[in-house]
């Protein structure tokens, strides 16, 4: 292979489901009604935690981050994939297609990282409930929030940007759009030095994050245990069941992406895991976190008026 340095590659062919076209309508439809579902819901996730007092609380505070959070990730992707479903020319630039890399590795180590707080938050709700709004008030919570944004960019994207040698022409990426577990496969030299910092980035920002959450879920589980009465139980695991469902979808795809040798990559497999996290995971913690949440359906009935919502969900 002829090594080129990266800045001479001007444009990469990004593949995506070119292989079935007669699916890419089909599929252009389907991912522009949940894009537009995710900017609605997403949207009206942050207006709704920040116009209501009743909703001024630290769990809809990093629901709140979440959100943002699942705006900004999957419009560094979606409208790209969606231009190449209808395009003959398949192409992205290299700048945007670092930009798409650096976004899904900070966004991503962002949101790991963000669910451990909500987990410990749920933590100190349930395991200590009198000195809740002692220990997570605003001002803790703001420099939760802002440290959660500074590690994900320290521990992602610094790296990856000092440790990306040359890439290998043909520059074709079979895949739906840019990540660094994909590039790995054009990178023209030995890639043992990417892999390991890739490895130990995923422990930073996957397996610490998960380990913290086990233990915060260890604890809340034997606070319900002790609970006698079980109305009780049931309150205090319905503030936990939303965000343990989101935990689990969203760390298991994340760990097959990110945390595995560069010789078990299979395209068609991976499109499927990238589209999961990038795309149907953003699309989902609005039906998990708000709309299943009696608190956002008695917000969203304030707001609107919407009494329907008592026979919904």
């Amino acid at each position: 292979m002829n090594q080129m340095n990266q800045t001479e590659a001007w444009e990469f062919v990004l593949l995506g489901f070119s292989d079935r076209p007669t699916l890419e309508p089909v599929l252009f439809t389907i991912f522009f009604f949940i894009y537009l579902f995710i900017l609605l819901g997403n949207i009206g996730i942050i207006i709704l935690t920040a116009t209501d007092p009743h909703l001024q609380t630290p769990m809809y505070f990093f629901l709140q981050n979440l959100a943002f959070l699942n705006l900004c990730y999957t419009t560094a992707v979606v409208p790209k994939m969606l231009s190449n479903l209808i395009s003959t020319k398949k192409t992205i630039s290299y700048h945007m297609c670092m930009g798409q890399t650096y976004v899904s590795l900070f966004l991503g180590a962002a949101e790991c990282i963000l669910l451990a707080v909500m987990a410990f938050d749920r933590f100190i709700a349930v395991c200590h409930p009198l000195r809740y709004t002692v220990i997570m008030n605003s001002q803790t919570c703001i420099k939760i929030a802002a440290a959660s944004w500074t590690i994900s960019f320290l521990v992602s994207v610094v790296p990856l940007y000092l440790s990306l040698p040359p890439l290998c022409a043909p520059y074709v990426i079979n895949h739906v759009f840019c990540e660094a577990p994909v590039l790995l496969h054009m990178i023209c030299t030995d890639t043992s030095l990417n892999e390991l910092l890739m490895l130990v980035g995923g422990l930073g920002t996957l397996m610490l994050p998960f380990i913290l959450i086990l233990i915060s879920y260890g604890y809340i589980i034997d606070a319900i245990i002790r609970i006698r009465t079980t109305s009780g139980r049931w309150k205090a695991f319905s503030t936990c069941s939303s965000h343990l469902t989101v935990v689990i979808i969203y760390y298991g795809t994340g760990m097959f992406m990110y945390m595995r040798p560069k010789s078990s990559y299979s395209p068609e497999n991976d499109k499927l895991i990238s589209i999961f996290y990038s795309v149907i995971n953003p699309m989902l913690n609005p039906i998990i976190y708000s709309f299943r949440n009696k608190e956002v359906k008695e917000s969203l009935k304030r707001a609107f008026g919407m009494s329907v919502l008592d026979k919904s969900y």
